[in-house]
């Protein structure tokens, strides 16, 4: 599969996935919870509250890990793995952006100033499990 294929392949994994996992280094240990992503070409957005352990996480250490694509249905499932760097973004746009209803469990809406967004730029994104097939680096 070429670079053009394997991107396509994974943008179709982050079209489908929402939820997935976000791994913060926490005293030089992995950290992980489910969140929702969102995606923009291969950026991820997820959204918090800059009151959250995962926004210190991030501030002391940027590196991130996020796994986002097995479904469960059956061995094979495609998914990726995203390793990357994060940080808080809380730019009006981008919040009016990826803002929906479902916050409103969290958030007094889109202006809430406790309403971040991590953005997560990729520095190496595998697809894993397609076909059975060996894992597949997409060259950045």
């Amino acid at each position: 599969m070429d670079n053009l294929q394997l991107r396509q392949e994974v943008v179709k994994v982050l079209d489908e996935s929402k939820v997935g996992t976000l791994s913060t280094v926490q005293n030089n240990k992995p950290h992980s919870r489910y969140m929702t992503f969102f995606h923009e070409d291969l950026t991820l957005y997820t959204p918090t509250s800059k009151e959250t352990h995962k926004a210190e996480e991030i501030s002391n250490n940027p590196n991130v890990h996020i796994l986002l694509g097995y479904a469960g249905d059956e061995y094979g499932d495609a998914y990726v793995e995203v390793e990357g760097t994060a940080k808080l973004n809380d730019t009006e746009e981008l919040k009016k952006k990826l803002w929906n209803e479902h916050f409103e469990k969290w958030f007094e809406g889109p202006e809430d100033p406790n309403y971040v967004v991590l953005e997560i730029k990729p520095l190496l994104v595998r697809l894993m499990n397609k076909e059975d097939k060996e894992p597949q680096t997409l060259q950045l």
